[in-house]
């Protein structure tokens, strides 16, 4: 059947659309984040500025530590350095539950998979004030240590979930082939196993990681100084109580952004193929 006159436009303008809703927050934050003050206050709030400046990206990238901006490129880093380590650890921990889970048959073996998915199912509030005497009696409170572990105990249970299903959608004959090479376990699960489960392990990963970067509750209780905040937190932090600086929290909206953003771009070739794969199996 030949395709209706009509279907090529209609489609052309569901695209547009869809990007019109996805990208029409980022455009906005961009034009509030270089417009002066004066003219967001305003009433309308004029989103059209005659003279834009980057004046609010300057003060991130520059202002000492103890401003509300310099606070907020501290939160940058840490937290990356926190999501970047609760996604690795998680990965590693992940990696190995998973192929466990998947591969060996020992007595309780349902059991323990389902305590692990009980724990990621718990609500925060149900978990915080065990976790925050932990910490206390531990020294770990208003740290980038504290966060990493908890984050842990919600990132590793779902990636240990994820691949699990995953690595039971592969052949076991790749594995046994390679043990008949002479690999251990252990030997075919990295030079195998993984090589195969790339796409899924960048997947897992990936949400691993916007589980973290988007994280407020537990990053609000644990930390108390700037040292050891994250985005959400420092992003929250410029409400003030008499003024409310909304360029600059466009600006750092759109910074916070980024990370993830990259992220995606990079390795959306091995997240599709995670995807797609992980549906069809």
């Amino acid at each position: 059947m030949r395709p209706s006159r009509f279907y090529r436009p209609s489609m052309y303008l569901c695209g547009a659309l869809l990007a019109a809703v996805v990208l029409g927050p980022f455009a906005l934050l961009l034009l509030a984040s270089v417009s002066p003050q004066a003219g967001l206050l305003g009433k309308p709030p004029d989103l059209w500025p005659d003279s834009p400046t980057p004046d609010r990206y300057a003060a991130i990238f520059t202002q000492a530590a103890g401003g509300v901006a310099g606070d907020f490129r501290v939160a940058l880093v840490n937290s990356l350095v926190v999501a970047g380590c609760s996604v690795a650890v998680s990965l590693v921990t992940g990696v190995l539950g998973a192929y466990a889970f998947a591969r060996l048959r020992f007595p309780g073996r349902r059991l323990v998979l389902f305590v692990f998915m009980l724990t990621y199912m718990m609500p925060p509030l149900a978990l915080v004030v065990p976790m925050y005497m932990t910490g206390a009696a531990l020294g770990l409170l208003d740290t980038r240590t504290s966060l990493v572990v908890v984050y842990c105990s919600f990132t590793t249970p779902f990636v240990l979930w994820l691949l699990s299903g995953y690595f039971r959608a592969l052949p076991a004959e790749l594995e046994e082939a390679a043990r008949i090479d002479g690999c251990g376990r252990v030997g075919a699960l990295i030079r195998v196993v993984l090589p195969v489960a790339r796409p899924g392990l960048i997947s897992a990963g990936l949400l691993a990681f916007l589980m973290a970067w988007d994280e407020f509750f537990y990053a609000l209780i644990f930390t108390s100084s700037p040292a050891s905040k994250t985005v959400p937190v420092a992003l929250a932090e410029f409400t003030g109580r008499y003024s409310l600086d909304f360029g600059l929290m466009a600006a750092g909206g759109l910074l916070a952004a980024v990370p993830p953003v990259l992220i995606a771009l990079i390795f959306q070739k091995h997240i599709t193929r995670g995807l797609a794969a992980g549906a069809v199996k």
